[in-house]
C-alpha cells in the first residue's frame, strides 16, 4: 500500500461522501482521493512514467506516500520532467543543485539512485524498453488480487524480489522487493484495490482492454 499499515486505521474498504466506497488508505484528502481514483492500481506501459512513479517510490522510502505526492510537482521541475535522458547526464553539480532544493527529498543516496536508474532505462531502452523489460516479469498481464481488507495485501512478493534482484544486477539502487511492489501496485501491475473498492474493478477492465 502506498503508506505503511498502522494499527489505528481501518483495514476495509470505506464509503466516502459522494457515495463511492474506495480503499481505506487515502481517506478525505483530496489529493490523495484523485491519486487513488485517477492514477493507482491503472496499468501504465510509458516508459517515462514508469521510471518517474520508480524513482519517487524509492524516495517514498521511509516516509508516507502523500508527502512525496505533494511534492511531486516539485520533484518534476527539479528532475527535468523525470525525463531518462537528461537525468542520466546528471553529475556531482547537479546532484549537490538538487541537494539544496527544499521543494523536494534532499537525500544524497537517493538522488544518486534516480541517476543510476535512469541509466538502466536507456541500457533497457536498447532491448525494447524499461515498460517492455518490467512487463515481461508478468508476461505482459496484470495481477488481479481482489483483495476484501488491507491486512490481504503483501508488503513484497516473488515478483517483486525477482524485479528488484534484476534491477540491482544493472546497477539500480533503492529498488528493494518492497519499493518495487509499492511501485507494482501503482503502476497497476498488480490491482490491489481492495475488492469493494469502486477502482477495483475499473482497473481490472483496463488490464482486459489492453490484452484485447
Amino acid at each position: 500500500m502506498p503508506e505503511p499499515e498502522k494499527p489505528s486505521r481501518p483495514t476495509a474498504a470505506l464509503k466516502h461522501q459522494d457515495g463511492l466506497v474506495r480503499c481505506p488508505w487515502p481517506g478525505e484528502d483530496p489529493l490523495y482521493v484523485a491519486y487513488h481514483d485517477e492514477e493507482w492500481g491503472r496499468p501504465e506501459w510509458d516508459d517515462r512514467a514508469l521510471y518517474e512513479k520508480l524513482v519517487l517510490d524509492a524516495f517514498q522510502a521511509g516516509l508516507s506516500w502523500i508527502t512525496i505526492l505533494r511534492k511531486r510537482p516539485a520533484f518534476r521541475a527539479a528532475f527535468d520532467g523525470f525525463e531518462p535522458e537528461r537525468v542520466a547526464r546528471y553529475g556531482e553539480g547537479k546532484v549537490k543543485s538538487l541537494l539544496e532544493d527544499a521543494g523536494i527529498v534532499r537525500h544524497r543516496a537517493k538522488i544518486e539512485g534516480a541517476v543510476k536508474l535512469a541509466r538502466v532505462a536507456l541500457e533497457l531502452k536498447a532491448e525494447g524498453g524499461l515498460a517492455n523489460h518490467l512487463w515481461a516479469f508478468l508476461d505482459g498481464r496484470p495481477i488481479q488480487t481482489a483483495p476484501r481488507t488491507t491486512k490481504e495485501v503483501p508488503a513484497e512478493t516473488d515478483v517483486s524480489r525477482a524485479i528488484s534482484k534484476d534491477l540491482r544486477a544493472r546497477g539500480a539502487t533503492f529498488v528493494g522487493p518492497t519499493v518495487v511492489y509499492a511501485f507494482m501496485q501503482a503502476v497497476g501491475m498488480v490491482n490491489d484495490h481492495l475488492v469493494d473498492c469502486h477502482c477495483c474493478a475499473a482497473c481490472k477492465r483496463l488490464a482486459e482492454a489492453r490484452r484485447a
